[in-house]
């Protein structure tokens, strides 16, 4: 008797896989619910599996390891890893840096250990806020809900208030949007509309930590060479470049050059629950070497969002569910 577990996201689904697969004949052996995997089931979806068994072996349409290529090797390994999207290159290296006497039935935790050494690199400080925390991307990128997240989260873990300042007159209803989210949180409240109000702004001496909200515009924009410009200048600040985790390696290297010029020292990768997984990006986040400072993973406020973390960075490249982040300062 072959046995197989089925999953998605209802019944309905898992029972046209079994099918499928197995024949019209195929036993349901139980239904249960069980830990979605990947990032949903981090956030706590849950998803229907489902055991079914057939009385006849189905063929092996798996295909075949190429001649040459051990398993348990470095090869198979690297392969593994091309298989969720990586680059060949740095798929390679991982195998590689993985013990010899590991290799063999390597496990998700041994890959995932692996890739977190390898990334270790890129998860930033949890350090304390600066005098401002500037926030750029493209637009759509989740700017505004990260920045409604951080200050929700410190207020609501630890007590701390920050300022919030809208330097988005661009986008319709962008600064009524922070507008709503500093009156929830009794935040400072103040409006950039210009280059020049912004770096008036970012000259003040607040009393409290602002986090800063920009336009979404093209980086090629004589406005966002303005805004740049008072960003890269200014004393005191950190610059965060925002970016969806879907974000496919070719457009994320055409926006790492774009905003160049903004001399980001952070990076935040927004949107991880649409993302397979952020195999795809691994190289060039490994290229680049922006530290990671928060990832988020929904568009809950102000659940959604961890603090980046090597751990978390490997089984995000996986597209496995990994243990919270600590909490933001």
């Amino acid at each position: 008797m072959h046995l197989k577990r089925f999953r998605s996201s209802n019944v309905r689904d898992a029972l046209r896989a079994v099918r499928e697969e197995l024949g019209p004949n195929a036993l349901v052996l139980s239904t249960s619910m069980v830990q979605a995997r990947g990032w949903r089931g981090l956030m706590g979806a849950r998803e229907v599996e489902i055991t079914a068994a057939t009385e006849r072996e189905l063929s092996d349409s798996r295909p075949q390891e190429p001649a040459g290529r051990q398993p348990g090797s470095a090869d198979d390994i690297a392969a593994q890893l091309v298989a969720t999207g990586m680059d060949r290159a740095m798929a390679e290296e991982v195998a590689a840096s993985i013990p010899a006497s590991n290799r063999r039935g390597a496990t998700p935790a041994r890959l995932r250990e692996a890739l977190a050494t390898r990334l270790a690199i890129l998860a930033a400080p949890a350090d304390n806020f600066a005098r401002a925390e500037v926030f750029i991307g493209p637009p759509g990128a989740g700017k505004t809900t990260t920045i409604a997240k951080i200050a929700a989260q410190a207020r609501a873990r630890g007590g701390q208030r920050v300022g919030l300042i809208a330097a988005d007159g661009f986008r319709i209803g962008a600064v009524e949007q922070l507008q709503t989210y500093a009156d929830i949180l009794d935040a400072p409240f103040h409006v950039a509309r210009t280059a020049e109000e912004l770096d008036a702004a970012l000259r003040s001496r607040y009393r409290l930590p602002v986090l800063v909200d920009t336009a979404g515009r093209s980086p090629s924009d004589e406005a966002s060479r303005e805004l740049f410009r008072v960003v890269r200048q200014a004393r005191d600040i950190r610059t965060h470049l925002v970016m969806p985790a879907g974000t496919p390696a070719s457009a994320a290297r055409r926006i790492f050059d774009g905003y160049a010029d903004a001399r980001p020292s952070r990076l935040v990768l927004t949107k991880l629950d649409e993302a397979e997984s952020l195999s795809p990006l691994a190289s060039v986040l490994h290229d680049w070497q922006l530290p990671i400072s928060y990832l988020g993973t929904g568009q809950r406020v102000p659940e959604d969002l961890n603090r980046a973390t090597a751990e978390f960075l490997a089984a995000s490249v996986l597209g496995e569910s990994a243990p919270v982040s600590p909490a933001l300062s």
